[in-house]
């Protein structure tokens, strides 16, 4: 999966002037949770990964990865609305990311309720309230 990251992340990371390979896979593998991670099969074949790390004042989505070849058919969309649509009752967290500059990654975001809280030169910081019932 680390070299998932490389392939997703190249094109974005070389525009900002910062691909490096071992890196980008180092800092996969640094952060890298398997409780918290779910991959993403099709036709038994692994294509992405989602991890859902909560923390006490937010649920953060990271490492949301998806192979280019089944980016731009709604399988991305449909996973991003299932981790949201997942929760407890009573969970009124809200749930945070960040996304390079310039990513179209961004735009799926928000097309799923995330706005921008901040941002800097490299990343943009995400924040959507919990889906209501």
């Amino acid at each position: 999966m680390s070299e998932l990251r490389a392939i997703v992340m190249r094109a974005d990371l070389e525009h900002l002037g910062r691909f490096d390979p071992v890196r980008v896979r180092q800092r996969f593998l640094d952060g890298f949770v398997p409780q918290n991670t779910r991959v993403i099969v099709v036709a038994g074949q692994d294509v992405g990964l989602i991890a859902v790390r909560p923390e006490s004042d937010a649920v953060w989505i990271e490492h949301f990865y998806l192979n280019p070849a089944h980016q731009g058919r709604g399988l991305g969309s449909a996973v991003l609305a299932d981790a949201l649509e997942t929760r407890h009752a009573g969970d009124d967290r809200p749930f945070r990311l960040n996304v390079l500059q310039g990513s179209p990654a961004r735009r799926l975001y928000e097309r799923h309720g995330f706005e921008l809280e901040s941002e800097d030169a490299v990343d943009v910081f995400m924040k959507a309230e919990p889906l209501r019932s």
